[in-house]
């Protein structure tokens, strides 16, 4: 009755309706839906099925057990709305609820990955953490991180790409008492992958530098903590020696075409190069980010909007967690799960499961 009454609240504010509007939509009076929000009641079937319809949802989704993540960081703009906020709840439940399956399924399968991430002592700077760190879990002639999401899945960081509908949030992340360490990802399409990229690096930041911060509130987490995780960000995906090194060899082309060849090495975005460069002193200011946009549309004859235009991206492909999918199709492969909790999962209909179903049997 507690969880249904949670969920109810939750799919009520997601979908932006009153308690008398989402009785009105249900069919029920509002004193009715009052009490099932207040967990003072128990619905009957019709009712829950009028109500998953008026929250687009299902009967699951009204009465799935919320989780309860002890070790959750996500830090929520102060100016979001109440609809956005029951978004941001939202992506706690899915992702609380794939951490569980994801840790379900190492088990029945018994390939739990051993946590390797090294955590570093507060107060150590960013970018020394980020430089060891890279030294440690790369080859030592690698200039660029060739697969991050297989990269961190090797030290045992569980990553969850996911569209979270909205452009307020680029991530949040789960300690190791929850079964993490585990983040994850709005892959939404106004995230372009470059700054997916940069946002699995900044969550890795958190994990390694502010053990201290996860399980407390949104609002006691700090902005300066933030700061420090988008350092260590760019000095792990782009640290200044190898940096250096890509921009000299680029030196001979137009400033915008090495720009763009040096974001796609590194794969991040122009305006975290850009920022880089200013970092190391070879831009001015920040000028040069208005500078480049109007050279490149003088180049190419295109404008770049400020906060998510951009330009040569990357595809959506340059960026994909798979261990989950494979854990999947191990456990139904071995019967260890249904074919409906498979789907159940996945979140996907039981006929797009038979469809990816049929294309793997194309290869064997």
């Amino acid at each position: 009755m507690n969880d249904l009454a949670i969920n109810l609240m939750r799919l009520r504010k997601l979908n932006g309706l009153t308690q008398q509007a989402a009785a009105e939509t249900a069919g029920i009076s509002r004193v009715a839906y009052r009490n099932l929000e207040k967990g003072d009641a128990e619905p009957r079937g019709k009712t829950l099925r009028a109500l998953a319809e008026a929250f687009n949802a299902s009967v699951m989704d009204l009465l799935a057990p919320v989780p309860q993540l002890k070790s959750l960081r996500f830090r929520a703009n102060s100016k979001m709305s109440e609809q956005e906020r029951a978004q941001g709840r939202q992506i706690v439940v899915r992702t609380g609820n794939w951490l569980q399956d994801f840790n379900e399924l190492e088990c029945l399968l018994n390939t739990q990955q051993p946590v390797r991430l090294k955590t570093f002592c507060k107060g150590t700077q960013p970018k020394t953490v980020a430089v060891k760190l890279r030294a440690e879990l790369l080859p030592h002639k690698c200039d660029c991180v060739p697969d991050l999401c297989e990269l961190l899945e090797n030290t045992g960081v569980k990553i969850f790409l996911l569209d979270f509908h909205m452009s307020e949030m680029s991530g949040l992340s789960v300690g190791k008492a929850d079964g993490g360490p585990a983040m994850a990802i709005n892959t939404g399409n106004k995230m372009p992958v470059e700054r997916q990229f940069f946002s699995i690096a900044h969550e890795l930041g958190h994990l390694v530098l502010h053990q201290d911060s996860y399980g407390k509130a949104s609002d006691k987490l700090t902005v300066d903590q933030e700061a420090e995780a988008d350092r260590f960000a760019a000095a792990f995906l782009m640290p200044d020696e190898l940096f250096i090194k890509e921009w000299n060899e680029n030196r001979g082309l137009h400033w915008v075409d090495a720009v763009l060849k040096t974001k796609r090495h590194f794969k991040v975005s122009y305006q975290s190069v850009i920022h880089h460069l200013i970092d190391i002193g070879k831009l001015a200011d920040k000028s040069a980010y208005k500078k480049f946009r109007a050279d490149y549309k003088d180049r190419y004859g295109k404008e770049l909007h400020w906060r998510n235009d951009e330009p040569r991206p990357l595809d959506q492909f340059d960026l994909v967690e798979d261990r989950f999918a494979t854990l999947v199709h191990d456990a139904l492969d071995k019967e260890l799960i249904t074919v409906s909790r498979t789907a159940e999962i996945l979140d996907v209909s039981i006929e797009d499961l038979r469809n990816r179903m049929k294309s793997w049997e194309v290869v064997k």
